[in-house]
Order: C-alpha cells, then sequence, then structure tokens
C-alpha cells in the first residue's frame, strides 16, 4: 500500500555566529570553517525573504563583495553560481571556495577593506519542522491540498529536503516516485525551482500533475 503524502512547513530561527569578514580572504576563510547550515542560510535567504521575485535575487557572499567593496566581477562570478546543479551543502561551499581561491591567485595587488560597520557577519538558522494537518492519498488530494498551503510548505518540502536535508531530490518527486509515477516524479526533479517565484513554483507544480492525472 502507497505511504500517503503528509504535508510540513518549518520555522526558522536566525543566530549570529559571533564571526564577520572585512576582506575577501576573511570571507574565503569564514566559508570554509562555518558550519553547513550557515552556507545554506546565506545562499538561500533571499528565496525565503523575497519570494516573490523572479528571478532570485544573489546569494549573500556576492550581494557583500560587489555592494560592500565594490568587487563587481568577483560578485557577478559568485552569483553565477548554478545552486540547482548541487545536492549537497558541501560541494555548494566547495564552488566558492572554488571561485575565491581563483581570484585571490590571480590578483597580485592589496585588495580593498570594507568600511567600519559594513562587515559581513556569519549568520545560521536553527530549523524547526512542524507537521500540518494535510494529508495526499492521491494525486487529486495531494492537488487540493497543495493549492492551499502555504508559501513555507513549499520551501520546504522542495528546497529544504534536497539540499539542506541532502535527500536529493523534492519530496514531491520522490513521493510520485514511490507510487509507481516515474514521469511525473521525472518531470518534477528536473523543475528549476530558483528562476521562479514561489508562487509560480506552485503553479507549475499543479500544472504538472494536473497534466498527469488527466493523461491517465
Amino acid at each position: 500500500m502507497n505511504e500517503p503524502f503528509r504535508f510540513h512547513t518549518r520555522l526558522n530561527l536566525v543566530e549570529l555566529l559571533g564571526r564577520r569578514a572585512a576582506t575577501v580572504c576573511e570571507l574565503l576563510d569564514g566559508i570554509r570553517e562555518v558550519p553547513g547550515a550557515s552556507i545554506y542560510h546565506h545562499t538561500h535567504r533571499f528565496l525565503q525573504q523575497h519570494h516573490y521575485l523572479s528571478p532570485e535575487p544573489p546569494n549573500d557572499f556576492a550581494f557583500w563583495i560587489t555592494e560592500r567593496l565594490g568587487l563587481d566581477d568577483v560578485g557577478e562570478r559568485l552569483a553565477s553560481v548554478d545552486t540547482v546543479r548541487y545536492r549537497r551543502i558541501n560541494d555548494l561551499r566547495a564552488r566558492y571556495i572554488e571561485i575565491l581561491e581563483e581570484v585571490l591567485a590571480a590578483r597580485r595587488n592589496s585588495w580593498p577593506v570594507c568600511q567600519e560597520g559594513e562587515e559581513f557577519h556569519f549568520m545560521s538558522s536553527r530549523t524547526f519542522i512542524i507537521p500540518l494537518p494535510y494529508v495526499a492519498r492521491d494525486a487529486a488530494e495531494f492537488l487540493d491540498i497543495l493549492e492551499t498551503v502555504s508559501v513555507n510548505s513549499l520551501y520546504y518540502h522542495v528546497f529544504e529536503s534536497r539540499l539542506r536535508l541532502e535527500r536529493g531530490e523534492n519530496d514531491f518527486a520522490v513521493w510520485f516516485e514511490s507510487r509507481g509515477d516515474h514521469e511525473l516524479a521525472a518531470a518534477l526533479s528536473r523543475l528549476d525551482p530558483y528562476t521562479i517565484t514561489l508562487d509560480g513554483l506552485r503553479r507549475e507544480i499543479i500544472r504538472l500533475v494536473e497534466h498527469y492525472v488527466q493523461d491517465r
């Protein structure tokens, strides 16, 4: 018997780590050493807080280097990292480290220092997962619930499950795969959630599932 899909949501408690950076070198050292939850926070904070914007704003590292150090070229490289390619936080961390190591090695003259009070403050977030009273036993029930749950629930099942929790796929794709709906699961897995708003993502998931249901 197929397991039903149980919807969850999450609450985040943001924490200051007590570490800051005033230069590119210090930012690189921090990225190397902070916990994975901090890397996730600084690469996904904009998505959570500004879910109505598309395409998504840059990650915190790119924003700080561009706005506070004036290094547009370095900021562009950090902003261009294709987050959807990475299924593990440490792989994403390694890509940022690689970029910063390359730019540091290529530039021999001195690097700028940000003004006092504009340092990069490393932060993290503690996530509390909360079960919702919504359970879907088939695709029709899934659609009815997906149309009403908050974007926080959608964010948890698509972003956090795939990357922060390192499950590799979003929860929706995993559930439909477990039901034997392989084509639909593959379509959901191919979605790039970073290029549309969360409300747009909701509509695209609904479209895919409706298309599948109609074709059965």
